[in-house]
């Protein structure tokens, strides 16, 4: 019944349907980020800013981005799919790395909103070419047109997930994601063990 009200509103209202559960599973990666990296209090002011950019840019570019590739790439052979593949990661992925970057920052009032952009893209970049590219081919090969913001929306929860871990603690590469991880369990641990020795 659901699933049967989620198609119909994605096709009766395909924009605004794709747009804002593209910025709604966005902003949720952002809430993931803050409680795996366990903390104290939520910083809703940080979830608001990553939302606005999602549905403000990235939501709404993706929409007309993928329309635009279908049009001028139309159908699902192995050259048309490749075509959108190589377009979509040589231009539509830099661009909406760097906004994800430069908006938040701006966002937040930063002195310097391109700092982040500087220390992270190109990493950032080449770790989404390890994940974007089957996550398209699939959009491309699978999905209809009306839903692939909405399919893109899903594979974005993860991917910002990362973006907002990169952010604030990594480098923009998987790696740094793995000694961030590392560092928590370790922190968890030394946490237990502390507050048990003084019970």
């Amino acid at each position: 019944m659901r699933r049967a009200v989620l198609k119909e509103a994605a096709k009766r209202f395909p924009w605004l349907a794709n747009v804002t559960l593209y910025g709604c599973l966005f902003a949720g990666g952002d809430l993931v980020h803050q409680l795996i990296a366990q903390k104290e209090h939520m910083d809703w002011k940080h979830t608001r800013n990553v939302a606005i950019v999602a549905i403000s840019f990235q939501g709404n570019f993706n929409y007309f981005w993928l329309r635009a590739l279908e049009r001028r790439f139309p159908g699902k052979s192995a050259g048309m799919v490749f075509r959108k593949l190589l377009l979509d990661q040589s231009f539509a992925s830099p661009l909406a790395t760097s906004v994800f970057y430069t908006g938040v920052s701006f966002l937040e009032g930063k002195e310097d909103v391109l700092e982040d952009w500087r220390e992270k893209f190109f990493n950032t970049w080449k770790t989404g070419l390890m994940y974007w590219p089957f996550m398209q081919f699939l959009n491309f090969v699978l999905m209809p047109l009306y839903m692939r913001t909405a399919f893109m929306g899903c594979c974005a929860f993860l991917w910002a997930t990362f973006l907002c871990f990169s952010r604030q603690n990594g480098d923009g590469t998987a790696g740094s994601l793995e000694m961030h991880q590392e560092a928590a369990e370790m922190h968890y641990i030394a946490k237990s063990i502390c507050s048990s020795s003084f019970l």
